[in-house]
C-alpha cells in the first residue's frame, strides 16, 4: 500500500496524524533557530551601540574640557584641528 493511500485511509477513518513530517519538523526547527540567532545578534549589536554611545558622551565631555582650557589660555577655543592655528576673532567694525 502506498504512503498516500495509507494516509487517505486513516483520514477516512477519522484518525488524525500524531506528528508532523520529519521534513516539516526540520524546516520549523531551522526557522526557529535562525530567528533565535538573529535576535541574539540584534542584542549584541544593541549592546555595542549602547557602549559606543557612552564612549561618545565621554569624548564630548573631554572636548568641552579642552575647549575650556583653550578659552582660558588663548581667549578662544576656535582652533584649526588640521594645523593647530588659533583663529582669533578680528575686530571688524562696519562703516556707519
Amino acid at each position: 500500500m502506498a504512503k498516500n493511500t495509507s494516509a487517505k485511509i486513516k483520514e477516512l477513518k477519522g484518525i488524525k496524524p500524531e506528528k508532523i513530517t520529519d521534513e516539516q519538523l526540520k524546516k520549523v526547527q531551522d526557522t526557529v533557530n535562525n530567528l533565535n540567532r538573529s535576535q541574539l545578534e540584534i542584542g549584541s549589536i544593541e549592546l555595542k551601540k549602547h557602549e559606543m554611545m557612552h564612549q561618545i558622551a565621554g569624548l564630548k565631555d573631554e572636548l568641552t574640557l579642552l575647549q575650556g582650557e583653550f578659552e582660558k589660555d588663548y581667549g578662544t577655543f576656535d582652533i584649526n584641528i588640521q594645523d593647530g592655528m588659533i583663529n582669533y576673532e578680528k575686530d571688524v567694525k562696519a562703516d556707519s
